[in-house]
């Protein structure tokens, strides 16, 4: 017979060893200030060298798809159900809506020439095309399910970069075109936590929305014309990027005036008490976000939580000590089924009374499999309330 492994003690010394801990904080150290578009921009430049560097190419296209790839997609049957022509979805080739198809993203290949500006979207042209894709994909009601409107639409983002790149884009349209894809990628990764690997890969679009957010940070640094919204992007990149010492340091960096802005300020001391180890004022704290902040901070509060019932199993570590239930839930801000479930996961004894009992002796990490993020939602959930996707992504909450 095999024996059954017994559960894994866990210390108080212990900081962060959950699956969400340090992994992507690793991660995010070496993405914060790097150049967004590091790897494309080589490619292009690469390609532009027979070109001459002295000439940046500057497009030509009026429309949100060219119509030699439309007609090129159209004959190999490569269009999305997203782009067809109403009432041609059933013949033996249905054909695209030009009103409806959007560029793809194309990968750079040898010989091929991506610099024809009759293929390039100018700016306002581009601005257009993610406010087509924000307004009658992302929000619609009537296309699903939304991993498939997700994938669909951050392609054709991934689409908008490229021309971006390659024409250096850059001034307001560059910096309104930015803000909208990093909030979409933001809400993506809370919508869609939880979801099947094939249909949703976390870390590509984390990948995705570090080098947004970055090249998005860099455009506010060097640009000299006013931006109403940095305040806002300061702020949720240092919650999404909770506990990264380089995200601090450059909110630190920015002028007072930006640093001492309310939004800047309540990730500040969100951060803080990250750092501080108190997961009891983070979630706190985390009550007074918006609903986008609480999208961008979601990731860190499984961790938080482990955290909070960690430091209760070594601080009321006695035989003889009962927790009220009720009261660890108002401090998870979970209601009191999901509070006993996590409890359960993590080894915290809930007696009939609905009473803890805390052991540091039989406080276990759970199995990835055990704990569903998307259960544990609910204090960014109850903050959408009638707010609709288009709102949310265009900043008007």
């Amino acid at each position: 017979m095999s024996r059954r492994r017994a559960p894994r003690r866990i210390s108080l010394s212990q900081r962060r060893d959950a699956p969400a801990g340090r992994e992507w904080r690793q991660r995010t150290e070496e993405q914060w200030r790097g150049k967004a578009q590091v790897r494309e921009v080589e490619e292009e430049e690469e390609r532009q060298e027979h070109h001459g560097k002295e000439s940046v190419p500057r497009g030509t296209c009026q429309t949100m798809c060219p119509t030699r790839e439309l007609q090129d997609r159209q004959l190999q049957k490569c269009l999305h159900r997203f782009e067809l022509l109403a009432g041609t979805e059933r013949d033996r080739r249905p054909r695209g809506d030009p009103l409806r198809a959007v560029k793809e993203y194309s990968r750079p290949a040898a010989g091929k020439d991506s610099t024809n500006s009759s293929d390039l979207r100018p700016a306002a042209v581009l601005l257009k095309t993610v406010c087509y894709l924000i307004d009658e994909v992302a929000a619609s009601p009537h296309l699903r399910p939304w991993t498939e409107v997700y994938n669909f639409v951050f392609d054709r983002l991934r689409g908008v970069k490229q021309d971006m790149i390659i024409q250096r884009t850059s001034g307001l349209n560059c910096v309104a075109i930015l803000e909208r894809t990093v909030r979409f990628l933001i809400y993506a990764s809370y919508r869609l936590c939880g979801e099947p690997l094939r249909l949703y890969d976390p870390r590509i679009n984390d990948t995705h929305l570090q080098e947004n957010l970055s090249w998005l940070l860099d455009c506010y640094a060097t640009g000299t014309e006013p931006h109403p919204n940095q305040e806002e992007f300061q702020a949720l990149g240092l919650l999404y990027n909770l506990g990264s010492a380089r995200a601090a340091q450059h909110i630190m960096e920015l002028p007072e005036r930006l640093r001492c802005s309310p939004a800047v300020t309540l990730a500040l001391s969100t951060n803080r008490a990250f750092h501080e180890r108190n997961p009891v004022r983070v979630l706190r704290l985390a009550r007074r976000l918006n609903f986008i902040q609480s999208c961008a901070l979601h990731r860190h509060l499984v961790s938080c939580r482990r955290d909070l019932l960690l430091i209760y199993s070594h601080g009321f570590n006695s035989r003889n000590c009962r927790f009220p239930l009720d009261r660890l839930a108002q401090l998870l801000c979970l209601d009191v089924p999901l509070t006993t479930r996590l409890c359960q996961a993590h080894g915290v004894e809930v007696n009939r009374d609905n009473r803890l009992i805390f052991s540091k002796a039989a406080f276990t990490e759970p199995e990835q499999e055990q704990l569903h993020c998307k259960l544990y939602h609910n204090i960014v959930a109850e903050k959408q309330r009638d707010l609709s996707v288009g709102d949310i992504i265009h900043g008007c909450t």
